[in-house]
C-alpha cells in the first residue's frame, strides 16, 4: 500500500496564502456561519431583502446538495478536500450518517481555525473527525483509505487537476465515489481564461484558476475513474450570490461580474461525480 508521509509541507500559492491566512476570508460579512462558498439558493425567495439566516442556509444547502450525490453514505469514511473551517464536515457527520470524516486543507491557519470551531465535536467523539494538512495534488493518506471523497468550492484553487484526479483515484477504495462542486469554464475555448481575468479580480491575481470542464472530466477519466457525470447548478447559485453581493457591491464592480460571466457563458457552477471501478 502506498502511504504518503506528509513530511514535506505543501507549497501554497501566494494568493491562496494571503486570502485564507492573514486576510481570513471566512471573517468577511459576505460569508457567514463559518462557510466559504457562494451558496445554493434554490427555494430561497430572492425578491425580498436577504438575511444572514438566508445566507447561512444557502451555504448549508450547497453542502447538502453535494453530499446527496454520494448517497447512500451511512457508515462510510469520507475525505473532504479543501475543508476550510470544517463546518461542512460537521454537516456531513450530523446529517449523512458517515462513520468518519477527514477534513484536509492546504492552509495551516485554516486548520487551526477548524480545530477551534469544531472543538466540541472533536472532544465529544475524536474517532469521528480529524483534520490534516495536505494538497489536493499530493494527499497524505494511504491507498484506498476512503469510501468517498467530496470537495466544495475548492477545485478553482487546485493547480493541477490531473494530479488531483490521480490522488483521488488512489485514496478511494474500489467502488468509492467522488463529487467535486465548484465553478469552471463550461467549454474548452482557450480564450475563456483571458476573459475571466478581464472580468474577475480573483482570476487576474491567481487566486482562482480558469479550469475547464473538459479538462476536469478528462483528468478523472485519465486517472481510471468511471461513470463521470457533469451537472450544471449555476441557475441555483449565481442569481442568489449576486443578490447577496448587491448588499455591499454596486453594479459594475468586479464581484458582480460572476453573474455576468454566467450569462455570457464564460463561467458556470457544476457538480461532477465519478467512481473508482471495482476491478
Amino acid at each position: 500500500m502506498t502511504q504518503r508521509s506528509g513530511a514535506t509541507q505543501p507549497s501554497i500559492p501566494p494568493a491562496v496564502q494571503e486570502t485564507y491566512g492573514p486576510a481570513d476570508l471566512s471573517s468577511l460579512s459576505l460569508f457567514g456561519g463559518g462557510f466559504i462558498n457562494f451558496g445554493y439558493w434554490q427555494g430561497i425567495d430572492l425578491d425580498r431583502p436577504l438575511t444572514e439566516h438566508d445566507r447561512i442556509s444557502s451555504q448549508q444547502a450547497l453542502y447538502r446538495h453535494v453530499l446527496s450525490t454520494l448517497a447512500p453514505t451511512e457508515g462510510l469514511r469520507a475525505l473532504e478536500v479543501g475543508c476550510g473551517l470544517g463546518v461542512g464536515a460537521g454537516v456531513a457527520l450530523e446529517e449523512c450518517g458517515l462513520a468518519h470524516v477527514t477534513g484536509m486543507d492546504i492552509h495551516p491557519q485554516q486548520l487551526e481555525r477548524a480545530g477551534r470551531v469544531n472543538a466540541d465535536l472533536l472532544a465529544r467523539d475524536p474517532e469521528q473527525l480529524r483534520f490534516a494538512q495536505g494538497a489536493a495534488e499530493e494527499m497524505p493518506f494511504g491507498d484506498g483509505e476512503f469510501d468517498c471523497l467530496y470537495s466544495v468550492e475548492a477545485a478553482q484553487h487546485f493547480r493541477d487537476l490531473g494530479a488531483f484526479a490521480r490522488e483521488t483515484a488512489r485514496v478511494l477504495r474500489p467502488g468509492g465515489r467522488v463529487v467535486v462542486a465548484s465553478f469552471f469554464v463550461p467549454g474548452a475555448d482557450p480564450a475563456g481564461a483571458g476573459r475571466l481575468a478581464e472580468l474577475l479580480e480573483t482570476f487576474a491575481n491567481g487566486l482562482d484558476v480558469a479550469h475547464t470542464i473538459p479538462l476536469l472530466v478528462g483528468s478523472l477519466e485519465g486517472a481510471g475513474l468511471a461513470e463521470v457525470r457533469v451537472a450544471s447548478i449555476g441557475a441555483s447559485v449565481w442569481p442568489g450570490w449576486d443578490r447577496w453581493l448587491a448588499r455591499t457591491w454596486e453594479p459594475g464592480t468586479w464581484p458582480r461580474n460572476f453573474l455576468h460571466a454566467f450569462h455570457e457563458g464564460t463561467l458556470d457552477y457544476f457538480t461532477v461525480t465519478a467512481e473508482r471501478p471495482m476491478a
